[in-house]
Parts: C-alpha cells; structure tokens; sequence
C-alpha cells in the first residue's frame, strides 16, 4: 500500500456491509423475485466494480451483488481465483463464463444489452471505441500510479512516479474534456451511458484524496465532464448505488469518505 493514500480508504475497508446487500427490497440494483439471475458480480465497496453496479442497476438486469470477504483473504482463495487468476477486483459470473477486467464487463453487459453505448453498427461505435480504451488504458492507470506508486518503481522512486503521473494525469483529463465541449457526444453526455459510469468512478476516486495530494482531481476543474457527472450522480440507480456503498450522494463530485 502506498503510503501517501489508502484506497479504498481504510473506513470503507473496515466498514460492515451485509453480504447481499443489493437485495429485492431496494430499488434499482437489479434484483428481483420475479425474474432468474443472469450475473453474479463479485464486489467490494468503492472499487472498480462501482461503476459496474451502477450499469447494472441502469440496465435493470436481474443479477446478484455478492460482496467479497476481503478480510477473510477471499481474492486469494482458489474458488475466487479461479473468477479472476490475479485476484483482483472485480469479477463476474455470466452465461458465457466468468468475466474479469472493469472495462471489459461494461463493453460486455451494453453490448448484450444493447444499451447505454453505441451498438455494433452505429456509426458513433468507432469514436466511442477509441475513447474508452482511451480511459481504461491511460486514465485508469494512472490512477493506479498516484494510488499506489510503489507498485511502479519500488518506493526510492515514490516521489518521481507521482510527480509524473500527476501532470500526466492533468494532460489526460483537458484532453477528454475538450473533446467532450468541442464534440458534445452521446455516448458521454448528461445522458446515462458506460463511458459516463467509468469516468465518474475515476473522477470520484480522483477527488476522495485531501487537497495537498498529487492526485487530487476534482471534476470541478474540467467543465465539461463537471456537468455530465452531476447529472449521473442524480440519477436513480446512481443514488441507490452510491446509498447501498455508504458513498453519500454527491458520489462523483464530491465523494464523502
């Protein structure tokens, strides 16, 4: 763990949740007594399975959110590894077999779903295509950098990994904006749509570190996504989501820890 931020942080580690937590009693998570599960996601609060739920809650599919025992040592026992072979967060069972990586699980559910992207055959595919690998290979990571920056150099290099991955960051965050004022595209919009659950989940992250952190990103500095992820986070099943994690409901633009 990197010691200049914990993530989730330790308050939400320690937190108790009940182990089905998205149960038929609350709205929006999917799950209902009517019709057969087709998906079990495999999650913990505040992680890169947030904006997974909060898709699945959208599309309104019938599924099952299963906490993971993470105290317990869960991710490294070989039922869960046999989900996800490096143990990590999140993964899901569906009936085409188990499925790991956030951005992968997201293309999965809109494309099976037809919903909340652009389908096969539009002809915003392409541009939608670029920008969410755009963000799941360059934002992503760089999150991970400011997260944990050991991880990349070991901790001599600390220092200079963040530096780095911060003005990194900047560059990464003005270039979706600015793409997103000049273009003005659907399938990023005050709209619900994947790109716009994925970015939001980064950006909350981005903005749960104090001022003085290198990582600190508030969405407030980058207009154009500010005013699409205040209209996400009053959504429905953003709200109900956000409740069920403990994230308060101003989740994206101004997370409570």
């Amino acid at each position: 763990m990197s010691s200049y931020f914990t993530f989730p942080p330790l308050a939400v580690q320690k937190r108790r949740f009940p182990p089905h937590a998205c149960g038929v009693d609350r709205p929006y998570c999917g799950q209902t007594a009517k019709r057969p599960l087709m998906y079990t996601l495999h999650y913990f609060p505040d992680t890169a399975s947030l904006a997974i739920r909060m898709v699945l809650a959208e599309l309104g599919v019938p599924h099952n959110s299963r906490q993971i025992d993470r105290a317990a040592g869960e991710l490294n026992s070989p039922k869960y590894r046999a989900l996800h072979p490096m143990g990590k967060i999140p993964a899901m069972e569906t009936p085409d077999g188990p499925m790991f990586e956030t951005a992968a699980i997201l293309l999965y559910l809109c494309d099976r779903h037809q919903a909340l992207a652009p389908t096969l055959k539009s002809a915003e595919r392409a541009a939608f295509l670029k920008w969410l690998f755009f963000t799941s290979t360059n934002i992503h990571p760089t999150v991970m950098q400011l997260f944990y920056p050991e991880r990349t150099a070991g901790e001599a290099h600390v220092d200079a990994v963040m530096a780095h991955a911060s003005a990194h960051m900047h560059s990464l965050l003005t270039l979706l904006n600015d793409m997103v004022a000049a273009d003005a595209p659907k399938w990023l919009s005050t709209e619900p749509s994947l790109l716009g659950y994925y970015i939001g989940m980064l950006m909350r992250w981005l903005a749960s570190v104090p001022p003085d952190h290198p990582g600190y990103f508030p969405s407030s500095r980058y207009r154009a996504l500010h005013h699409i992820l205040l209209a996400l986070e009053a959504r429905p099943a953003a709200l109900a989501i956000a409740e069920d994690e403990g994230l308060g409901a101003t989740v994206f633009t101004n997370p409570q820890i």
